[in-house]
C-alpha cells in the first residue's frame, strides 16, 4: 500500500483552472432568471363555500350516498367522494 503524494496547486493541470472560473457565471445567469409562482389553490373551508352579497354557496357538489356535510374533490374529469369513493363524471 503506497500512499500517493499530495497535489499542490501547481502541479494540477491548467485545464481545471478556466472551469472554476465559468461556475459563478452560470450561477448568475440563473439568479437573473426569475421564474413566476404558481398560483395555489385555496384551502380548507375557503375552497368549500363562494359568499355572494348575502348569500353563502357551495362551490362543490355533496356527496349522493354520505349526504350533506361530505364534499367531493374537484378533479379534471370527475368529482369524487374522498369518504365512500363514490365518484360521478362531468357531463361533458
Amino acid at each position: 500500500m503506497s500512499k500517493k503524494p499530495p497535489v499542490k496547486k501547481e502541479d494540477a493541470p491548467a485545464a481545471a483552472a478556466p472551469a472554476a472560473e465559468a461556475a459563478p457565471a452560470a450561477k448568475t445567469q440563473k439568479a437573473e432568471k426569475k421564474r413566476e409562482k404558481k398560483h395555489k389553490e385555496e384551502k380548507g373551508v375557503r375552497a368549500m363555500y363562494k359568499a355572494e352579497g348575502e348569500k353563502v354557496t357551495r362551490a362543490r357538489p355533496t356527496c349522493e350516498r354520505c349526504g350533506p356535510g361530505y364534499f367531493m374533490g374537484d378533479h379534471h374529469d370527475r368529482y369524487t367522494c374522498g369518504h365512500c369513493g363514490f365518484t360521478r363524471y362531468k357531463q361533458k
